[in-house]
């Protein structure tokens, strides 16, 4: 019998360049987000399973995982764009914007909910005059949900800037966005 070398087809797969090639074009490309992603792949893409701690990297860097850093991203682990993007589309935590100079988290856990949170929630979009996972028409907040901040006896909780406030009331959290926006968290 006959052996032959087995081969695949990684055009249909969105890694055509794919692997070393890909990274190594990366790194050199004259477009901070590629190489910055190129830098932060060359460093994780050997560990199992690195899609993830990746994507992680990569926003953290860069605010945002950008269309650019799909495509370098999906070359170098030899995925297509489809699962790069179905993965960040899944996770609500990853964003392809930069968020806004503050992120103002709502907590839409039940204890929350049952404290008056969707009250609170309704009043956070309205008065930033965005919906969650959007940034405020002026840039100053991301709104995003967050189930749980382990306030759930002091209940409503929310967090600005990774400080949690809780017992909030709508009118507190006009006084705590006020006061974010004057630098004084």
């Amino acid at each position: 019998m006959h052996q032959r070398e087995a081969t695949s087809d990684l055009a249909s797969s969105g890694g055509a360049r794919g692997g070393q090639m890909a990274l190594d074009a990366a790194q050199a490309s004259p477009t901070p987000a590629i190489a910055a992603t190129a830098r932060i792949l060359a460093r994780l893409k050997d560990q199992p399973g690195p899609l993830l701690p990746v994507l992680h990297a990569v926003q953290h860097e860069l605010g945002c995982i950008p269309a650019a850093a799909v495509q370098t991203i999906a070359e170098a682990l030899n995925l297509s764009r489809a699962e790069v993007h179905g993965v960040i589309t899944f996770y609500p935590h990853f964003r392809n914007e930069p968020a806004a100079r503050h992120t103002l988290e709502v907590c839409r856990a039940e204890a929350c909910q049952a404290m008056g949170g969707e009250r609170l929630a309704a009043h956070a979009r309205t008065a930033l005059g965005c919906d969650f996972h959007a940034n405020s028409k002026n840039g100053d907040f991301t709104l995003e949900p967050v189930y749980c901040l382990g306030l759930c006896a002091q209940s409503p909780a929310v967090m600005i800037d990774g400080l949690p406030h809780a017992r909030v009331t709508p009118e507190k959290l006009d006084r705590l966005l006020a006061r974010t926006l004057e630098g004084q968290s």
